[in-house]
């Protein structure tokens, strides 16, 4: 079955840290990049993060530079967000997504979106004290 899976969300005081994790089934991540998105109450979804299906490029949105750090551990088949110094603006459902191998994909231009081929369900992450 072909599916990501998101974990790792929860509560956290300003100031802390979380991993989420995104595992993928049935697909290897060599053939694709993979995003994380966020999604806010009443905000626009947003793209925070990617890393290039070689694992050789990665890209932050201004608002997480810095405090967010993406990852991936080939063997696993999982990829990491690290995010540090949490804020409260940092609340929401966070979403990994693969996008199949491509020009676009590895650019990993964050305000370009490429073609996602699967989502996961989410992960909510709340900072709050």
């Amino acid at each position: 079955q072909l599916q990501l899976v998101e974990s790792g969300g929860g509560l956290v005081q300003p100031g802390g840290s979380l991993r989420l994790s995104c595992a993928a089934s049935g697909f290897t991540l060599d053939d694709y990049a993979i995003l994380w998105f966020r999604q806010a109450p009443g905000k626009e979804r947003e793209a925070v993060s990617c890393i290039s299906s070689s694992g050789s490029r990665t890209n932050y949105a201004d608002s997480v530079k810095g405090r967010f750090t993406i990852s991936r551990d080939i063997a696993k088949n999982t990829v990491y967000l690290q995010m540090n110094s949490l804020k409260p603006e940092d609340t929401a459902v966070y979403y990994c997504a693969a996008a199949r191998r491509s020009l676009l994909s590895n650019l990993c231009v964050l305000t370009t979106q490429p073609a996602i081929q699967y989502w996961g369900k989410g992960t909510l992450v709340t900072v709050s004290s």
